[in-house]
């Protein structure tokens, strides 16, 4: 994902425009995304402990959770994002969640998925494979899985994905120590990632090879113009609403219609 305007730096975040105070300018970026109910919330108290204030995202009435920790003498500011099962825009919750991940421009993005639900709740790891490659997904509640019998093949799921894959059962503490350490190696680019992007149907494949052209230039290096292609083919056009809104200055003006979405 390519650096944003308003940023310094190869993997500066930018959390101004989110209103997200860092301890120190060199503190690494963790956003936290999963469905609800995966233990999302228990792996950011489990990183975090009391070191955390709640509050509200800037303008909305969704509420907001930002907790620091230090690793390997590292900082890290984690933000725990809205529970989610896509980052559609098809709410409030949604929308903080989409817009971080695009434009908060995270060193790291935690994935927390549910070990005994998993097909369901890769559903937003695969949608945030396709925003940035710097992801991780945490395999969370593997003690309810084993208990149910569930058996989970970690390394074919890591191969099949290209993103690293933690096991964890954060209530007890298992995989933290693993994760925190993934977390360190993506943010500081020490391990890169491959996500691996699953095609779509031929129809869709060859309509979003038509829109690439016609969004290279609105997008201006701040979003992957295959990623903004799949959206406005779905009828979101507020990534580009969004796009004005969270950058500096915005590549042209974005007018009605400007984009021809391929019949």
């Amino acid at each position: 994902m390519s650096q944003n305007p308003c940023c310094q730096g190869t993997h500066a975040a930018c959390t101004e425009r989110f209103e997200i105070e860092l301890q120190s300018p060199d503190d690494l970026v963790i956003a936290l995304a999963g469905n609800p109910n995966t233990g999302k919330s228990t792996v950011f108290n489990a990183l975090t402990g009391m070191n955390q204030h709640t509050g509200n995202w800037a303008g909305k009435t969704v509420g907001s959770a930002i907790g620091r920790i230090r690793h390997e003498q590292h900082g890290f500011t984690l933000v725990d994002l809205p529970g989610t099962y896509s980052l559609l825009s098809q709410s409030a919750d949604e929308q903080v969640a989409r817009d971080f991940i695009c434009f908060g421009n995270p060193h790291a993005t935690l994935v927390v998925t549910d070990a005994t639900n998993l097909e369901r709740n890769l559903n937003l790891a695969l949608q945030v494979m396709e925003v940035t490659d710097r992801v991780v997904v945490a395999v969370n509640l593997m003690d309810e899985a084993k208990r149910k019998g569930i058996t989970i093949d970690l390394a074919g799921l890591q191969e099949q994905l290209g993103v690293p894959v933690i096991p964890m059962t954060a209530r007890k503490g298992e995989g933290l120590p693993e994760l925190k350490d993934m977390l360190l190696k993506i943010a500081l680019g020490e391990v890169k990632p491959s996500p691996k992007l699953f095609p779509y149907s031929e129809e869709v494949e060859r309509a979003v090879a038509e829109l690439i052209p016609q969004v290279e230039p609105l997008v201006g290096g701040v979003l992957r113009p295959r990623w903004v292609a799949l959206r406005l083919l779905d009828g979101d056009d507020s990534v580009l609403a969004a796009l004005e809104q969270y950058t500096m200055e915005p590549p042209r003006p974005i007018r009605s219609g400007e984009v021809v979405i391929p019949q």
